[in-house]
């Protein structure tokens, strides 16, 4: 955990992961279409797979395959994890300024935290891997609660930090994340490197709408912040 000095004042950043704090897109895609191939389901292309991006991977199948039943969901998850976990090596990097960005909100005592359509085990791998798990105070993911943009995982970081919706804010990459944020009348910045254009993500209810993570902190200064 990073040391903080915390104050009345306290607000909570909440991040989503994939497409937002790391470039994972190009994998998650990959592993999608290996994970397809390998059941023998209908492909899907590129386009489509980029689209349920943010989604747990249960609500994904859904949206991708509708009318699929549960046999069907549990080969594609299990495919996918595998492929994602397991096999696949497609690079996934921080995006520029990931860290120093966190490390900036933290200083500045922000709570940080996480919430995420990856499992359990996906997000706590790539925390370990990636050197960013001591950042955030908590985290929270479609294992857990159900998958974006249902409120059930803002709501949960919510309550459990103690933090008023009004003191949020939620960054994140899709359309779920914001439409997420928007149900629960969070605060929602969009950041245009991910899976949703800007166009999609200003009509999801953006509040703002940045370009690099290193846009977040002045954003976030006393009097700057959008509403």
């Amino acid at each position: 955990m990073i040391p903080r000095t915390r104050s009345d004042a306290l607000a909570l950043v909440a991040f989503d992961w994939d497409g937002t704090l790391i470039d994972s897109i190009a994998r998650i895609v990959r592993c999608l279409h290996l994970a397809i191939e390998e059941i023998g389901a209908e492909s899907r292309s590129d386009a489509q797979l980029r689209d349920i991006i943010g989604l747990g991977v249960q609500q994904a199948t859904e949206d991708l395959y509708p009318g699929a039943d549960e046999v069907f969901m549990r080969e594609l998850t299990r495919a996918y994890r595998a492929h994602y976990l397991e096999r696949d090596t497609t690079p996934t990097p921080l995006y520029p300024d990931a860290e120093a960005t966190l490390r900036i909100l933290a200083e500045r005592g922000f709570l940080l935290a996480v919430a995420t359509g990856k499992s359990r085990r996906g997000l706590d791998e790539a925390l370990a891997v990636s050197g960013l798990g001591g950042y955030f105070d908590a985290t929270v993911t479609a294992d857990e609660h159900p998958s974006k943009p249902h409120p059930g995982m803002l709501a949960h970081l919510l309550d459990r930090l103690g933090v008023d919706r009004r003191d949020a804010v939620m960054i994140g990459d899709s359309a779920y994340d914001l439409l997420m944020a928007r149900s629960l009348r969070v605060l929602g910045v969009g950041i245009t490197h991910g899976a949703h254009d800007r166009y999609r993500l200003r009509r999801s209810g953006a509040a703002a709408l940045i370009d690099e993570l290193s846009e977040i902190p002045p954003l976030l200064e006393p009097g700057r912040r959008p509403t």
